[in-house]
């Protein structure tokens, strides 16, 4: 969780001077001998008398600065070193850059604590846009089943794509002119996006028909998405709590207000954090003005209260939180804050990820960054969950193919009855998940599992051979994806939730 930004863009927070460091008993020597030329030969001629210059050149190199300067001198030398004598630095294009990055990676690289790290100029760029979720497109989130669907599954309030009037539901299918169902989802996301008040053409199948629709593209913030569920229960996901999330947040909630929303989901799950100013602003629509949300300890004992600034939206209704072990830092903040400021909050789901400390951001004058920890945050009540996580009031889990991961299978490659492989047991997974008689998940190609095969291929089409080849390897994945994608009834959190709701 990163506290703020710190920007210092006016101080130049390490300097570097390269320059070979003179050792003392070289000083010494120069005083007595204002000539290099001179020096060096006194000193072949000493070694030479002691019968020991190798010894000696040896020892120089390795002798230990004594007094407080000499890490900084040792630096100096090992950063001269790797830049001007190390026999790879002139296959580098900046050496001095990257040694000096390499070297900060090192010193906030520990085991105490894997939240501190320091970020070049890009690793800066991209955490930012991970927390901000802000770039230039259309505004929609779309899935790919990897078979050639790219579906529209939910179009941003406020994007360009709503106001153009795309769809969830839309299929996209020609992208400026290009088919896209042979292409991968980083491929169909790059030529979506693009430069600021340019636009895309694209084609977009809708039930029987195809509709082309021109839509501009903008700079988009999508940190929150809200919809309407039934029976008057609206639903909200936090995804980051970036710096727009509490306009978002705001702007979704009024909505759902106006819809006649009177009980409400917020879904944290996979939320890794974010700001503490953001945090502050989303838990602050939820409970009164001054309402302490969490308490920053730091080292030497002192504490700092984060309260609620005011302008509370939903003052009653039941609300449900949602959260797995990816819900993280500013997510748990928020859990707390809620749980411990509001008699009608729940938790549904599983165990957090346990993330207690806080970071903030300092930028240096070239945008990379140093991340570091400041100190630890406790709930209202003083309840720490570093390493130990929040515990939901109603532990449920998912489908574990929903956790899996999916190898590739390669051209040509199958197996079949009697084999044992990772792919038999992610096939299993896949059949029980879409509600096909399984009897085994640990990956032994039975006979049972071969007619279960069988009859998967003959509902899709494949061809009818019994075995798991990389059509029906790859159909079972789709089919997984697309189905939870496009239905609710295997998300068993959220239906516990509802039920939750609706006693």
């Amino acid at each position: 969780m990163s506290e703020e930004v710190k920007n210092k863009e006016e101080e130049e927070v390490i300097h570097l001077q390269v320059e070979r460091h003179q050792w003392p008993d070289e000083v010494e020597m120069k005083t007595l001998r204002r000539e290099h030329k001179h020096l060096m030969i006194l000193i072949y001629i000493l070694a030479i008398l002691c019968g020991l210059l190798g010894g000696l050149a040896w020892s120089m190199r390795r002798r230990v600065l004594p007094g407080t300067g000499g890490n900084t001198a040792k630096f100096d030398e090992a950063m001269r070193i790797m830049t001007k004598e190390w026999f790879f630095a002139s296959e580098i294009e900046d050496p001095e850059g990257r040694m000096l990055d390499q070297a900060l990676t090192g010193m906030t690289t520990n085991e105490e604590d894997p939240h501190t790290e320091y970020m070049s100029k890009e690793e800066t760029e991209t955490f930012m846009q991970t927390i901000n979720r802000n770039f230039v497109g259309i505004g929609v989130q779309y899935f790919s089943t990897g078979d050639g669907i790219h579906m529209v599954e939910r179009v941003f309030k406020g994007s360009p794509a709503e106001e153009a009037g795309v769809l969830p539901g839309d299929r996209i299918h020609i992208v400026d002119g290009v088919v896209v169902d042979d292409l991968t989802s980083t491929e169909v996301t790059e030529m979506v996006r693009g430069s600021e008040n340019t636009s895309v053409e694209i084609d977009f199948i809708r039930g029987d028909e195809t509709v082309h629709i021109s839509i501009p593209r903008r700079a988009i913030n999508v940190t929150v998405f809200g919809e309407m569920l039934e029976e008057k229960t609206g639903y909200i996901e936090i995804m980051q709590f970036g710096e727009t999330t509490g306009d978002e947040m705001s702007t979704y909630l009024n909505d759902l207000i106006a819809q006649g929303a009177e009980k409400l989901i917020i879904d944290l799950r996979g939320n890794g954090g974010g700001y503490l100013e953001a945090l502050r602003k989303v838990a602050s629509l939820f409970v009164p003005k001054n309402t302490v949300l969490m308490k920053q300890v730091y080292a030497d004992g002192s504490e700092e209260v984060l309260k609620a600034t005011g302008g509370q939206l939903w003052e009653e209704g039941e609300i449900i939180l949602l959260v797995d072990s990816d819900t993280a830092s500013a997510s748990e903040v928020f859990t707390l804050a809620l749980t411990e400021n509001r008699d009608d909050v729940r938790t549904v789901g599983s165990t957090t990820y346990g993330k207690g400390t806080v970071q903030i951001t300092y930028t240096f004058s070239d945008r990379s960054a140093l991340k570091y920890t400041t100190g630890k945050w406790v709930s209202p009540n003083d309840v720490w969950v570093n390493h130990v996580g929040i515990e939901p009031d109603y532990k449920v889990e998912l489908h574990p193919v929903l956790k899996a991961l999916f190898p590739d299978m390669e051209e040509g490659s199958s197996t079949a009855y009697d084999s044992v492989s990772e792919y038999n047991r992610i096939a299993q997974l896949a059949l029980d998940y879409l509600g096909y008689p399984i009897e085994r998940t640990d990956g032994y190609f039975s006979s049972h599992m071969q007619e279960v095969i069988t009859a998967f291929q003959q509902e899709r089409g494949l061809e009818e051979n019994g075995i798991l080849d990389r059509p029906t390897y790859n159909s079972l994945i789709a089919a997984v994806i697309y189905d939870w994608n496009t239905s609710k009834i295997h998300d068993n959190v959220l239906m516990k939730a509802e039920e939750l709701l609706h006693e």
